[in-house]
């Protein structure tokens, strides 16, 4: 169920192109089916980083069963080199933040996961 939120003071040509692409690519690096991933991109021109509006990103990332300490790694270092091809932001104008919030705190189908999923 991964669900990825992107703000970025970068303007994208193709926002919809991009997110379908994003999506793709986050399906396979968060090794999850994209039928479960969400991605939302807003474009925010006041977006800082370091005390400029130079390029810049922040992600924050819902995934269940899939974040931990050694993962996040990899999971960072293939973000960013998207973000750095994608939108030309290097891998030092942003975070990312990962977040497990575990099956019982994340709504689905009216129920949780926990209750479609188990324990």
């Amino acid at each position: 169920m991964p669900a990825l939120e992107l703000t970025t003071n970068v303007v994208i040509p193709d926002e919809r192109a991009f997110v379908l692409e994003f999506s793709k690519f986050a399906a396979k690096v968060l090794s999850k089916p994209e039928q479960y991933i969400s991605i939302s991109v807003k474009h925010n021109p006041n977006l800082t980083f370091a005390g400029t509006f130079e390029p810049a990103l922040l992600l924050a990332i819902v995934s269940l069963d899939n974040i931990d300490p050694e993962k996040n790694v990899v999971y960072s270092k293939e973000l960013f080199g998207f973000f750095k091809e994608k939108l030309g932001v290097p891998d030092n104008r942003g975070y990312i933040n990962f977040n497990d919030p575990g099956r019982s705190y994340l709504g689905y189908q009216s129920t949780t996961f926990t209750e479609i999923f188990g324990k």
